[in-house]
């Protein structure tokens, strides 16, 4: 079972998503032709899952500036 890709997590990976611990889309550089084939994959147990989903509903819903060159997960 592979482990969380959160620097300094050992814990068993729980959940896979597309978003970075960062919280941003990272382009595979791979021709694709597929949402999918498009990102990376990336491993986390619960505890950092739900703060990453905690970090970006909290970065896409302020009314802040967006004027930075990263797509929002909600844009795809």
């Amino acid at each position: 079972m592979a482990s969380c890709d959160v620097e300094g997590c050992n814990s068993p990976s729980e959940k896979v998503s597309r978003l970075s611990p960062e919280g941003y889309l990272i382009a595979t550089g791979n021709k694709a032709y597929s949402f999918r084939e498009a990102y990376k994959r990336f491993n986390y147990c619960e505890l950092h899952h739900e703060e990453l989903m905690k970090s970006v509903w909290t970065r896409v819903s302020d009314e802040g500036d967006k004027s930075d060159d990263h797509v929002a997960p909600t844009a795809i």
